[in-house]
């Protein structure tokens, strides 16, 4: 029998996939539900062709673990790649489905060896990555209710707004909860106020007189009284809902904190100045325990975004920022290296050296998480915690603060 290639291209309901030979001519084109049976019967095609493999944009997903548990080798290729092949089999610069999965399969045939195949993580690292996912997704949903929430309360009640520093904090929104408008404060002074502060454990440094300067110091409400009431209504909804939000992400913070800390790779991240838990199992969730991924550490730069992208033609060059990368592990990585500046000489050295090279802040940042990863690479590769008297940069920065 001879090799053929297959690609898909995956949708929501309904995935194209098409089989072709060695010399690109197609053997079966396919309609693949998105269902049990249709994925069942989809491997049952491709072991019939015999494919080694079949070509895919995306790298995660059921489809993916799927086909991958299934035996089957699963090559990702990225988007942009995608995107600017398309000129190599069509001008007018047109897109199908039929036709993406065409160019997925030909792009395995003609160009296979330099994609790497999907390495399956082990099942820790996929239950982290869906805990640390699961919990961004939650508070970014939380940063939205909370501004939405500000927002209203701006609108009508200005002063519930300002009286405690943040709005999505459990006694700022048992506050909104117990006090939805104006009029709802009308009984509320001094002993009230410290009584509701010690009932909700107010760690803050203001008084019960100053919280309620602020509450009064604010604009008085323009509105009618019926909007007032609807406005305070939905405010009482959103605080409500916030509520809930916020102690899901509690639970779900320290199911993470206790899961990264029971792993061998967990331990090795969270060694390093300030990465802390969280910090640390964003880090591992994205770049995984499967080492031969990322074949070096400039490898693993340029995935996480941390290294920038050069256009040089003659005499001309020009330095950019990355913009395709993996946006969830850039985040982690420059959290990290904000973080370590205040607590490793080396970092504070390296940051202030780009400083004064006139970098902005979150460009020296990122040069500074980059220099992390050389030394986050090599402690991963050899799987070893992180250990500042091994650290060549930080033993001279130490020298030369010594002398």
């Amino acid at each position: 029998m001879s090799t053929c290639f297959a690609g898909l291209d995956w949708a929501s309901q309904t995935h194209v996939v098409c089989v072709i030979d060695e010399h690109g001519a197609v053997l079966e084109r396919l309609d693949v539900v998105h269902s049990a049976a249709g994925l069942a019967g989809l491997q049952r095609r491709l072991r019939h062709h015999g494919c080694p493999a079949i070509a895919i944009e995306r790298p995660s997903g059921l489809l993916v673990d799927t086909l991958v548990e299934g035996g089957l080798t699963v090559v990702p290729i990225h988007p942009n790649i995608v995107k600017a092949t398309r000129s190599r089999y069509r001008c007018h610069g047109g897109k199908s489905d039929d036709s993406d999965a065409y160019l997925l399969a030909d792009l395995l045939r003609t160009d296979g060896h330099r994609f790497k195949p999907l390495a399956p993580q082990s099942d820790e690292i996929r239950a982290l990555r869906a805990l640390v996912r699961g919990r961004d997704d939650l508070v970014a949903t939380r940063v939205q209710l909370a501004n939405q929430l500000r927002s209203l309360l701006e609108s009508f009640w200005p002063g519930a707004a300002v009286v405690f520093a943040d709005i999505d904090s459990p006694i700022a929104l048992a506050f909104v909860e117990r006090y939805p408008t104006p009029d709802s404060t009308a009984r509320l002074g001094p002993k009230r106020m410290a009584a509701f502060c010690a009932q909700h454990a107010y760690s803050g440094r203001r008084s019960a007189d100053e919280l309620l300067t602020r509450l009064h110091q604010a604009p008085a409400p323009a509105c009618a009284e019926l909007e007032i009431d609807a406005k305070g209504a939905l405010a009482r909804s959103l605080a409500l809902t916030l509520v809930c939000l916020v102690e899901q992400i509690r639970l779900m913070t320290s199911r993470i904190e206790h899961h990264v800390s029971a792993l061998d790779d967990g331990r090795i991240v969270m060694s390093f100045p300030r990465a802390g838990r969280i910090c640390a199992a964003q880090i591992l969730a994205e770049i995984g325990s499967v080492r031969e991924r990322f074949h070096s550490d400039e490898h693993l730069a340029a995935e996480a975004g941390v290294a920038p992208v050069t256009y040089q033609s003659g005499k001309s060059k020009a330095v950019t920022f990355r913009w395709a990368c993996n946006h969830r592990l850039r985040a982690a990585l420059t959290c990290l290296a904000d973080n370590s500046r205040h607590a490793s000489h080396w970092a504070a050295h390296v940051y202030a050296k780009a400083r004064a090279r006139g970098c902005d802040h979150p460009h020296a940042i990122r040069i500074l998480a980059r220099a992390w990863l050389r030394v986050i690479w090599r402690a991963w590769v050899d799987r070893i915690p992180y250990d500042p008297a091994k650290h060549g940069g930080m033993q001279s920065i130490l020298k030369t603060a010594g002398g």
